[in-house]
């Protein structure tokens, strides 16, 4: 059975355009990667009691990835993708804004160095970041991408998306 995650693309409007917030992979495998196709909107697995509620795990998944709950404002359903793992994320588009430096995401543990012994505590996000929507057409897993296709046609925004 394939995975599935559920996320929120938070977007806000400003003098460069239209923006969306994205987040980059804590720890120490993606310490280095930083780059292109490495980005993602917020998003994360449903637990058992969100399995019928995927919009839920999608705002859970939100507050624990960012330290703060999402705006409040109609939520966009955005539709699935499918990640080239197989992974399925769900996505809903969400107006509002933040401030990316106050970024305070949830932990995650794991053994570093490999076969170390040693358990080591990372963020599961160590980065968030607001990107016109050319920049985030780059920077996101590519398969996200249909995502900003998805906003930019629901908004009926004159940015293209690619």
């Amino acid at each position: 059975m394939a995975k599935l995650s559920a996320g929120l693309l938070l977007h806000r409007n400003t003098s460069a355009g239209t923006e969306v917030l994205l987040v980059h992979p804590g720890g120490p495998l993606w310490a280095k990667r930083r780059g292109d196709g490495t980005w993602s909107i917020p998003k994360g697995e449903p637990v058992p009691q969100e399995s019928g509620d995927p919009l839920a795990a999608a705002e859970r998944e939100f507050a624990e990835e960012l330290g703060v709950p999402a705006p409040p404002g109609a939520r966009l359903p955005l539709g699935e993708v499918v990640q080239s793992g197989g992974k399925h994320v769900l996505a809903w588009a969400v107006e509002g804004d933040l401030d990316p430096g106050a970024l305070s995401s949830n932990r995650f543990e794991m053994e570093w160095p490999p076969k170390s012994g040693t358990m080591r505590e990372f963020p599961e996000v160590d980065r968030a970041q607001w990107m016109t929507i050319s920049e985030a057409n780059t920077r996101l897993v590519a398969a996200q991408v249909e995502l900003l296709s998805r906003l930019t046609s629901e908004l009926r925004l004159d940015t293209p998306a690619d």
